[in-house]
C-alpha cells in the first residue's frame, strides 16, 4: 500500500462528522422545541437504569454553552480520525462510546453524567497515543498538533472543576491509551532507495564508481561508440530545359 493510497480523502471524513454534530443539535433542539429534559438518560453510576446512558449520552447536553463547546472538538477530532485512519475509525467510536461509557458507569458520582466530551477524550487520547506508537512522522505530527490544540483538555481529567464529569474525561482518555495499544493498524509503505536496503554494497553502486577514495569526480574513460552510419546516398537527376532546345 503506498502512503498516497493510504491517505487519499474519503467521504467519511466529512459525512461523519456531520452527521455527529448535526444528531446531537437536532437532540438539544428537541429538548426546547418540545420542553422535555433528556438529562435522566445520562450516565447513572452503579444502577442498571443508568447503564442505558452509556450509549445514549454523547447525544445529550445541558446547555447551548456545554453544546458549543463540545461541537468544534468532535468535529475535528472524528474527521482526523477517518482521514489518518480510516480502516479502524468505526471501531475505535464504537468501542471508546462503549468503554468510556462503561468505565464511567463505574467510577462515576451519584449524578447523571450528560456529554460528548467523554468521546471527545477518547479521540484525542486515541490520536495523540496512535500517533506516538506507530512513528510515522505524519501520524506523529498529527499527535503534536492535537497537543497543540487540545493540550488544555488534560487538566479536565481531574476534579478541579464540580459542575463537569471529569470522571467521564478520565474514562475518555484511559479508552483512548487502551484502543491505541490494542487496535492495530496497517502503516502506509515507504520507498527505499538502493543505499537503504540491507544487501546494499558499496562497491557494486554504479553511481560511486565515478569517485575515487577521497570523493573526487572521475571522467569515465570508455566512450559510447557512435552509432552505425547507415549511409547517405546522393543520386542526382538531369532533366533537360525546353528552352534550351534547339529547333
Amino acid at each position: 500500500m503506498s502512503e498516497s493510497s493510504y491517505f487519499r480523502f474519503s467521504d467519511k471524513v466529512v459525512l461523519m462528522p456531520f452527521l455527529t454534530v448535526l444528531l446531537i443539535w437536532v437532540v438539544f433542539w428537541a429538548e426546547i422545541r418540545f420542553h422535555i429534559n433528556l438529562n435522566e438518560y445520562g450516565v447513572y453510576p452503579r444502577t442498571l437504569e443508568g447503564l442505558r446512558g452509556v450509549l445514549l449520552s454523547p447525544f445529550i447536553h445541558g446547555s447551548v454553552e456545554h453544546l458549543y463547546n463540545n461541537t468544534i472538538p468532535i468535529a475535528v477530532l472524528m474527521a482526523s480520525l477517518f482521514y489518518f485512519y480510516r480502516k479502524i475509525a468505526v471501531k475505535v467510536l464504537l468501542w471508546g462510546v462503549l468503554l468510556s461509557g462503561l468505565l464511567t458507569w463505574c467510577i462515576g458520582r451519584p449524578s447523571y453524567h450528560i456529554g460528548a466530551s467523554g468521546l471527545i477524550y477518547v479521540l484525542a487520547s486515541f490520536i495523540f497515543f496512535k500517533g506516538i506508537f506507530t512513528k510515522h512522522y505524519r501520524l506523529t505530527a498529527l499527535s503534536f498538533f492535537v497537543v497543540f490544540i487540545y493540550g488544555g483538555l488534560l487538566w479536565y481529567i481531574f476534579p478541579v472543576l464540580g459542575n463537569i464529569s471529569w470522571e467521564g474525561h478520565l474514562s475518555g482518555f484511559i479508552t483512548g491509551l487502551l484502543l491505541a495499544i490494542f487496535l492495530k493498524v496497517q502503516m502506509p509503505s515507504t520507498k527505499k532507495y538502493a543505499w537503504e536496503r540491507e544487501d546494499y554494497k558499496e562497491e557494486e553502486d554504479e553511481f560511486l564508481k565515478h569517485f575515487d577514495e577521497q570523493g573526487n569526480f572521475i571522467e569515465s574513460q570508455e566512450q559510447e561508440p557512435p552509432p552505425d552510419d547507415p549511409g547517405l546516398t546522393i543520386r542526382y537527376h538531369y532533366k533537360k530545359n525546353k528552352d534550351n532546345q534547339s529547333d
